[in-house]
């Protein structure tokens, strides 16, 4: 298991108000709508004349009342009253259809590519970053925060729109045909939008920490399922639940925290409008009484009147929607900009795809040899960096030659490879591939021609074929066979039912630590690298798996530049050269013969502990 604390809280903090700055970070994402926009602006022309449809509509009734009593203002009949209602109802069904249909197409195509490019942008991002967050949190961006800002550009956004527009059309009609009574709503409703801002900024807030909260919740989750095994074999189901049932509960407490704002506005709403409601109404039928107000326009001011009360109490609601959004927004787009691209940097302005940087030299896109050269290595993870993991590495491996390395646990043994395969920049020195510092090298043809086969495997939870073909994609059945051959993996393969398209379980899991070995090795086979990286890849392995699996890496390793990081020493017997690691150093370098008969050497001393052990 990762870790048995709370999940950490978001580096960033919760920031409730709306600067301009990130206001201006937050709307980029109207950048993957801007392809859209003339659908986008189509739907807002629908919206418009739906709205103006809907007020009219809301308008005839109170004039046939008026025709009726003998007071019509536009020269029509009941008949032609209701007839002009029916046309403009069969009018609003289509513009209704259009409107939702253009809306739903534009929030999801620009948000699928939103989901790619925040996708790929994690793909791109470095190796420390992934260090310092969580993969609950980043899932959480792409699933949770995208489907919240895909919410308001399918619906709230446009409805905040429409209501805005009812408010005005409403309002605009009962000043101008009813100002007595209009003078009333007038006074309310700026106090209602001030309140309508106040809590919508504070809903904001409790909705990111809302959002943030549930991220956590992810986490544990991952974590937990991540290390099932591990979890039932200290029977801490119980303490794993009760983890997450804390973080959920914290959740459910901001979320009624939330509710206590929303129900707080809804009920000065219901208050402050339905009590302006009754008295306009009061006042209405008082003029009435006096024949200064027709009964259809008494009938038609409090059909408006009710519209502009509920379109006010929803713009609350729906402006607490759009600002958690934002924040939601704001969260995706901290991702997006980071500069934290692997190998390149970023454009200046944060956004398109990763370009050169340093002196803007061409990189080096060839095939290389392989004659690796360490000069002078210091490092420290970006992580720690007190710690000076490795000091002053000096290593030579000529193309095709085989090298291990040997040394406790924490000696820089893996450090050493992860350099090598450009994870993480080196602090002081130089790793060079003939003679080129590897830094000037493309990323992606630099790292194709090198292959890791690590100690633990992790499958891809799909068919064997898939995992192999992983090594190369457009790889022929022809291709895939002859790799599991070499890798000694052909006869287990086939012993299965469904061969190599036979499903290997999350993780690998239905398959064993040798079988996932071997397939990790075809594989490495099928990418067919210039230098192979092997980190411990048989110290988990029974000596069965093991003689099977080393087999297949002689095959693999046989004339490619090998570097193995070994703890089982006979494995390593034949190689060209073992360096000895302890501390970040090189203390001892030769071949196993060399180094076994010093009597007072690291090497030697690790070999007559194994070996007599052995014995």
């Amino acid at each position: 298991m990762a870790t048995i604390t709370p999940a950490a809280a978001p580096t960033e903090e919760a920031k409730p108000r709306i600067t301009k700055e990130r206001l201006r970070r937050s709307l980029r994402i109207f950048d993957y709508v801007w392809q859209y926009r003339w659908l986008f602006a189509l739907s807002f022309v629908i919206l418009g004349l739906s709205s103006l449809v809907f007020l009219v509509l809301i308008q005839l009734p109170g004039e046939a009342l008026n025709i009726y009593n003998g007071k019509g203002k536009y020269g029509l009949t009941v008949d032609e009253v209701f007839q002009l209602l029916a046309a403009l109802v069969i009018i609003q069904a289509p513009l209704s259809f259009y409107r939702v249909r253009i809306q739903a197409i534009v929030s999801e195509r620009s948000m699928a590519a939103l989901r790619k490019e925040l996708f790929a942008k994690m793909l791109h991002l470095s190796v420390p970053y992934f260090e310092r967050s969580r993969v609950g949190e980043l899932s959480s961006r792409i699933t949770n925060d995208i489907t919240q800002i895909q919410g308001v550009f399918s619906l709230t956004l446009t409805e905040f729109a429409r209501q805005i527009i009812i408010l005005i059309g409403a309002t605009a009609f009962i000043l101008f045909t009813m100002f007595r009574l209009a003078l009333v709503s007038l006074i309310v409703f700026p106090v209602v939008v001030i309140v309508a801002m106040f809590f919508g900024r504070y809903v904001r807030k409790m909705t990111k920490a809302r959002q943030e909260q549930l991220a956590q919740s992810n986490v544990i989750v991952e974590e937990t399922l991540q290390s099932i095994s591990t979890v039932k074999a200290y029977t801490n189901e119980d303490f794993e639940l009760a983890r997450y049932g804390r973080s959920i509960d914290e959740s459910v407490a901001i979320s009624i925290r939330t509710a206590n704002a929303r129900g707080l506005f809804s009920a000065f709403i219901v208050s402050v409008m339905f009590g302006a409601l009754f008295f306009i109404i009061y006042r209405a039928i008082l003029l009435v009484q006096s024949g200064n107000l027709p009964v259809g326009d008494l009938f038609t001011f409090i059909v408006l009147t009710g519209i502009i009360g509920g379109s006010v109490a929803s713009l609350g609601s729906f402006y607490g929607e759009i600002v958690g959004a934002l924040g939601a927004s704001d969260r995706v787009v901290d991702i997006l900009e980071s500069q934290e691209y692997e190998g390149v940097e970023q454009a200046a302005d944060g956004a398109g795809p990763p370009v050169p940087s340093e002196s803007g030299e061409e990189l080096i896109t060839t095939a290389f040899t392989g004659a690796i050269d360490y000069q002078r290595v210091v490092f420290a993870y970006p992580t720690r960096p007190d710690v000076t993991v490795l000091r002053g590495i000096d290593l030579h491996v000529a193309p095709g030659e085989k090298v291990a390395l040997v040394g406790a646990s924490g000696s820089g043994k893996s450090t050493i490879v992860k350099l090598l395969l450009r994870f993480y920049p080196v602090t002081e020195g130089h790793i060079s591939i003939d003679g080129h510092d590897i830094e000037s090298f493309d990323l992606e043809p630099y790292r194709d021609q090198l292959a890791l086969v690590p100690q633990e495997v992790l499958l891809f939870g799909g068919s064997i074929r898939e995992n192999i073909t992983y090594g190369k994609l457009d790889a022929t059945d022809e291709e895939v066979r002859a790799a599991a051959r070499q890798a000694n993996a052909l006869d287990f393969i086939e012993a299965f039912p469904e061969g190599f398209d036979t499903l290997v379980g999350d993780r690998g899991i239905q398959l064993s630590g040798g079988q996932r070995q071997r397939v990790a090795i075809a594989r490495a086979i099928l990418k067919d690298p210039k230098i192979l990286l092997l980190d411990e890849a048989t110290s988990s392995l029974d000596a069965e798996s093991e003689r099977v699996v080393q087999e297949a890496l002689d095959n693999l390793m046989h004339g490619r530049t090998s570097i193995i990081i070994a703890h089982r020493l006979a494995t390593i017997r034949n190689v060209d050269r073992i360096y000895v690691i302890e501390n970040g150093t090189i203390v001892e370098s030769g071949t196993h013969e060399e180094l076994s008969v010093r009597p007072h050497g690291a090497y030697s001393a690790l070999a007559r502990l194994q070996f007599d052990l052995a014995e």
